[in-house]
């Protein structure tokens, strides 16, 4: 009885544990170079991120190397990606479309939150300290694996200037 009773415990201590590390919302602030995960209004997780190679300002086309500003979604995922996962970020929106077609310009598009480039990773120490890509957010690949496990598709994404 103890043993059946002690192991319906651990069960539900495992499944509790699970539930308690999915986070409903990310944030990202550009100017600090973080990356947090929220549950509930509360931070469960914070990383530090390399961003787009001119990240500051709101991308407004293709090649510009910044990394978007606003609300957004985390819409689909890629295992297979050139940098160990990927996270698809909703950019562009309708009014980032509607803004560079004012403009003349392509907005661009594919911006992911990403580990690093696949066999490197071991370089992480290195280019995490600045930043590198066309305006994806990059982590580790340590990271990268626990936010894929954390953060499911459709999770509102905020970036912040």
């Amino acid at each position: 009885m103890r043993v059946a009773l002690f192991a319906g415990v651990l069960v539900l201590s495992a499944s509790v544990a699970t539930a308690a590390e999915v986070a409903d919302k990310v944030v990202v602030h550009k100017e600090r170079r973080t990356l947090q995960l929220f549950q509930g209004g509360q931070i469960i997780r914070e990383y530090s991120v390399a961003l787009g190679g001119n990240p500051v300002g709101h991308k407004r086309q293709e090649g510009d190397e910044k990394t978007p500003e606003g609300l957004y979604l985390l819409d689909w995922r890629n295992p297979g990606s050139g940098y160990h996962k990927s996270m698809h970020v909703s950019y562009p929106a309708p009014a980032d479309v509607t803004a560079a077609a004012a403009g003349g310009v392509d907005p661009g598009g594919m911006i992911m939150i990403h580990g690093q480039p696949n066999y490197f990773g071991w370089l992480a120490f290195l280019t995490q300290r600045f930043d590198w890509t066309n305006g994806c957010i990059a982590v580790t690949n340590a990271e990268m694996d626990e936010i894929w496990t954390m953060v499911p598709n459709n999770t509102p994404i905020e970036i912040r200037p």
